[in-house]
């Protein structure tokens, strides 16, 4: 079992009168979670559990991190939560903290799930599920052998590694792309990944590209083939403003534009519906992906098991509350 560096009194811990659920992101107040959540915990069964945010500055201070999950560790009514947009920095600041974390969580160096069980203080990577989940459900069997289609994504976080996995996991040719081009801002991430992937056994051919600069970034999806899948996993159009391409930026024709964020200004998201028809595009917003994120992660700490007629059910539950996608025409 692990042990932790700071004994418990090194943080103040607030002690909870009612269970409370987290969720560690950057603009939580935002998330359509708020509205959500309490109708998911009616349905579980669980109304007496209220969800709490807490904001963290991407690239936080690693003690901020270590505070939260320190609340969650030591306070017996705080359950655990859900983790966004800090997934890696979280564990690098805070790994001595938690007695398990499961087999995703070590490859991927992430947890976006904090639980426990039996007094151990559990960390999951759940993205590698959730991603697959949400992947799967945009294409079908034999995509890309039949399309001849790469992976093209933006952002080398969190999402980006989880969707590596699912993909080298895949044991059908068909079902793995030939390339996987990964492009980010900062290199440290880039080598986060390139550990993850050089710990498998894989036939796709991975490229590391260091770049910051959207017109590159246009350059570089113009050279993907036809059938190709751009994701936009850097948080940009949601927790960042902007977009990793220009307006200028092509398609790759009869591929698939798949926004991660599903709420913000979206600029990612309305730059691929412009070409929706003339580039033949399925485009793809980050919907389900929350969904299948928060039900695996809600799951988990309230030791709930999530069958497909559950989810079913939650996605109902949450339909009404999605924020509209209305495309504000090209420019």
């Amino acid at each position: 079992m692990m042990t932790t560096q700071n004994p418990p009194e090194h943080y103040p811990i607030t002690h909870k009168i009612v269970p409370t659920f987290y969720f560690v992101g950057v603009t939580t107040g935002q998330s359509s979670i708020n509205k959500v959540f309490p109708r998911w915990a009616q349905a579980l069964g669980r109304p007496d559990v209220v969800l709490e945010g807490v904001d963290c500055k991407l690239n936080d201070d690693p003690e901020n991190y270590r505070r939260a999950v320190a609340q969650i560790k030591y306070d017996p009514l705080s359950l655990g939560g859900l983790v966004t947009a800090h997934k890696i920095n979280l564990l690098n600041a805070a790994r001595d903290m938690f007695d398990y974390l499961d087999p995703c969580a070590q490859i991927c160096g992430e947890v976006s799930s904090i639980s426990k069980r039996d007094g151990a203080l559990r960390g999951h990577a759940k993205d590698p599920i959730t991603s697959g989940l949400s992947l799967d459900a945009i294409i079908d069997k034999g995509y890309f052998g039949r399309s001849g289609g790469d992976i093209l994504c933006y952002g080398a976080g969190g999402s980006a590694v989880a969707i590596a996995l699912h993909l080298i996991n895949k044991q059908s040719a068909g079902d793995r792309p030939k390339r996987f081009v990964v492009v980010n801002r900062s290199q440290g991430r880039l080598d986060h990944l390139k550990q993850m992937v050089d710990s498998q056994q894989t036939d796709i051919a991975f490229e590391y590209i260091h770049n910051q600069d959207p017109v590159r970034n246009d350059a570089i999806m113009a050279s993907m083939p036809a059938g190709t899948i751009v994701i936009n996993a850097t948080g940009m159009g949601k927790d960042t403003p902007g977009s990793p391409i220009t307006d200028d930026g092509v398609f790759p024709e009869h591929g698939i534009a798949w926004e991660l964020n599903y709420r913000g200004e979206l600029d990612f998201w309305h730059q691929s519906m412009a070409q929706a028809e003339s580039r033949h595009l399925l485009v793809e917003d980050g919907w389900l992906y929350f969904l299948h994120g928060w039900t695996q992660v809600v799951a988990e700490v309230l030791n709930i098991t999530l069958t497909p007629e559950t989810f079913a059910k939650l996605g109902e539950l949450a339909a009404d509350l999605r924020p509209p996608l209305v495309f504000r025409g090209a420019k």
